[in-house]
C-alpha cells in the first residue's frame, strides 16, 4: 500500500514538473526583458538647454520616435511623435523634466534640464 501512494506521488510530481503554468512563467521574463532594451547611441542634445531653443533628438537606426516629456511629479505634460530629429519645446517653462523616447519597440527615458 506504501508503495501505491509513493508511486502516485511522485507520478504527480513529473506530471506537475511538465505544466504550461511553470513555462508561461519563464516566458513573461523574457518579454519584460525585451521592453527594457535601451535605443542605440540616443542622443538628445542640448542638455541642459536655454529656454525657448530646439531640442534635437537622434539615434543609429534614425526611425519615427514617439517623444513624451513628464513633471518629476509625473504628470505627462508634452507628447508628439517626431519624424525627423528637431523637437520644438519652447513652451516649456524652465525647470527638470523626464523625458521618454520610444523607437519600435525600445524605450528609454532620460532626464531633460532647461535652464
Amino acid at each position: 500500500m506504501r508503495k501505491i501512494y509513493l508511486l502516485f506521488i511522485f507520478v504527480c510530481l513529473v506530471c506537475l514538473s511538465f505544466t504550461s503554468g511553470i513555462q508561461a512563467q519563464s516566458n513573461i521574463v523574457e518579454k519584460q526583458d525585451s521592453k527594457n532594451v535601451k535605443i542605440e547611441q540616443l542622443r538628445i542634445f542640448p542638455n541642459p538647454m536655454p529656454a525657448g531653443s530646439v531640442l534635437y533628438i537622434t539615434s543609429e537606426l534614425g526611425l519615427t520616435k514617439q517623444v513624451s516629456i513628464y513633471s518629476v511629479l509625473g504628470k505627462k505634460i508634452f507628447f508628439k511623435v517626431l519624424i525627423g530629429k528637431e523637437l520644438d519645446i519652447s513652451h516649456l517653462n524652465r525647470g527638470v523634466y523626464i523625458i521618454k523616447v520610444t523607437e519600435g519597440t525600445k524605450t528609454s527615458t532620460q532626464k531633460l534640464i532647461i535652464e
